[in-house]
């Protein structure tokens, strides 16, 4: 990566840290996915159960895998037999791994979800979350936040899903009601109550979608 992009990122870094400390919320700046990976692995102790919605950013530092290897409780619910009972799992969890669908330079979270058991679980229930960012999803305002969700993630995920919604054909937003949408459900993380349960890791890399 270039390096006044590096010094950009790492920058703009600083400001979503405090953004997401005054929310009370933990932020970390990885310079590569390696230190990601091991930030990461510094806030899930051995033993703990660990579960995670769909997020392309967890399996691209390697998360997963380092998981499935390790001294982990990881519920893969693509290879459960029971997929629901995996996903409910995930509520009592210790720890949730996610990314979001955009990030606001002054730490706010806006993720879309279709069946709603990613982001039900980022609202309430595991005792920790841990969210992998790649900085190409930090967003100026929520504004910029929202439309970059649905115009970027939402049809990038739908054409990665297989969906036959709008988006897929065009590559934009609809704001549709097809009834496979996975725009369904809206959640936007601005504060935590519970101190020490949100750590975001920032990754100066282009992670998801």
């Amino acid at each position: 990566m270039d390096e006044n992009i590096m010094k950009r990122n790492g920058l703009l870094a600083e400001k979503v840290i405090k953004g997401l400390a005054s929310r009370n919320m933990t932020g970390y700046y990885a310079e590569n996915k390696m230190e990601a990976l091991n930030i990461a692995l510094s806030l899930i102790p051995e033993g703990s159960t660990v579960t995670m919605g769909g997020g392309m950013s967890v399996h691209e530092i390697g998360l997963v895998k380092a998981l499935k290897e390790g001294n982990y409780n990881y519920i893969d619910r693509e290879e459960a037999a029971d997929r629901r009972a995996a996903m409910l799992a995930a509520y009592d969890a210790d720890v949730y791994l996610a990314s979001c669908n955009a990030l606001t330079d002054d730490g706010i979270l806006v993720n879309i979800d279709g069946n709603a058991n990613r982001v039900s679980a980022i609202a309430y229930g595991p005792k920790k979350v841990v969210f992998i960012v790649g900085m190409n999803k930090v967003c100026s305002d929520i504004d910029h936040a929202m439309k970059r969700a649905r115009n970027v993630a939402a049809p990038i995920n739908n054409q990665r899903f297989g969906g036959n919604n709008p988006c897929v054909k065009t590559g934009a937003c609809a704001n549709c009601k097809s009834p496979d949408t996975i725009c369904c459900e809206f959640l936007i993380t601005r504060y935590s109550r519970h101190k020490d349960r949100i750590h975001i890791i920032l990754v100066n890399d282009s992670l998801g979608f």
